[in-house]
């Protein structure tokens, strides 16, 4: 099967790309991530396969609408008011 088939029949069954599916994928396991996870930005990009940490910020901030950091600091933020 070649790419763009393989492109168009993802996205007639799943009903997005292949790149925005793992695109999604992506970010919200870095969300997850940095709700529950102590790791560095620097790591989660590299663990999602991101070639630098401008690159995966850039990318999370673009699908998410803010940064890593901001992010992160609104999920300590929610889980110390459900304490």
């Amino acid at each position: 099967m070649s790419r763009s088939a393989f492109a168009a029949r993802f996205k007639e069954l799943v009903g997005e790309s292949p790149m925005q599916y793992i695109t999604q994928w992506r970010m919200n396991l870095a969300l997850t991530w940095l709700r529950k996870e102590d790791m560095s930005v620097a790591e989660l990009a590299n663990r999602l396969g991101y070639k630098s940490e401008a690159a995966f910020s850039r990318a999370f901030k673009r699908f998410i609408g803010v940064s890593p950091g901001v992010a992160r600091r609104n999920a300590h933020i929610a889980n110390n008011k459900d304490a």
